[in-house]
């Protein structure tokens, strides 16, 4: 196997732990020149589907999130990231490694999870430059059937 498939083979693994699923609608916030394309388009050649950029205006299936030091409050950034997915979607986190520019540390990144109200499931090497951080929203409490 050449370096090439290796590689594009690890992506796809990558992409299928993350829960992606053929059909599924990815909506993407933060793109910028700096975010990975080989995970983008592993992500696209999974689901089936290009990923939705920030105007999208229907209910996406997962939101991938490129989030650098100075692109804002994070927290901020996860309450909107939240408020496009119903309950249970999950949102990656991805975030500069250490030692690249816009580097986010891990306390910040749980502080702002827990108080945008998602849970953390994993964390995982998303690339070269990136570091990746499956979020979830909790599912709402369901009213016992009677």
């Amino acid at each position: 196997m050449s370096a090439t498939a290796g590689h594009a083979e690890e992506r796809t693994n990558l992409v299928n732990r993350l829960g992606f699923q053929p059909g599924q609608v990815v909506q993407e916030l933060g793109y910028d020149d700096d975010s990975d394309q080989d995970l983008r388009e592993s992500i696209e050649e999974l689901t089936g589907t290009e990923l939705a950029d920030e105007d999208y205006d229907d209910v996406p299936d997962a939101v991938v999130l490129w989030f650098r030091e100075d692109d804002g409050d994070l927290t901020d950034a996860l309450v909107d990231a939240t408020s496009l997915v119903d309950d249970g979607a999950p949102i990656i986190l991805l975030t500069p490694k250490t030692g690249r520019d816009g580097y986010v540390e891990p306390s910040d990144i749980n502080e702002a999870a827990q108080t945008a109200g998602l849970a953390q499931t994993s964390s995982f090497n998303a690339g070269k430059d990136w570091t990746g951080s499956r979020l979830v929203t909790p599912k709402s409490a369901r009213p016992a059937k009677r």
